[in-house]
């Protein structure tokens, strides 16, 4: 398969080929670095030929790793980093209020009727609690957010 792209095509797609890279790259998870390695292998294939392709100041050659990447000068300032960034904050809010409304609800009905129910209704039952917790984390951040360790532990 042959595909033309444009120098701007070019270029949006070594910001997704090296965003998506970047996200497969934190995946820890025993079994998964072959498929890392997949996302690796093709995003090192397209910024070789990129680099030849006249995109030499934005892709260097990492010896360490025997692998092409993205400039640290040009990663620094690519819309990619900043749709990271936003995906990472807005994911630990989410996450964040969904297990504390989930922990509320588990206090609430116990863990065997909790691990019962389907995510949907789950999401019924915790709708005002996670409301609550979104007000509260929109307003004050995680500044009024404490661990209280039980007597003895802490």
């Amino acid at each position: 398969m042959h595909l033309r792209f444009t120098d701007s095509e070019l270029a949006t797609l070594i910001e997704m080929i090296s965003l998506a890279a970047n996200v497969a790259s934190l995946n820890q998870k025993p079994g998964s670095e072959g498929k890392v390695a997949v996302f690796e292998d093709l995003e090192n294939k397209l910024l070789e030929r990129a680099r030849h392709s006249g995109f030499s100041n934005i892709i260097e050659f990492d010896d360490e790793k025997q692998a092409f990447r993205v400039t640290a000068e040009f990663e620094a300032t690519a819309f990619y980093q900043e749709c990271f960034e936003e995906f990472r904050e807005e994911s630990f809010w989410e996450e964040l209020v969904i297990r504390l409304a989930d922990r509320d609800l588990i206090r609430s009905i116990g863990l065997s009727a909790w691990e019962k129910m389907t995510e949907p209704e789950r999401r019924a039952q915790t709708q005002e609690r996670e409301k609550h917790y979104w007000e509260e984390f929109t307003k004050n951040g995680i500044e009024r957010l404490a661990l209280i360790h039980p007597p003895g532990e802490g």
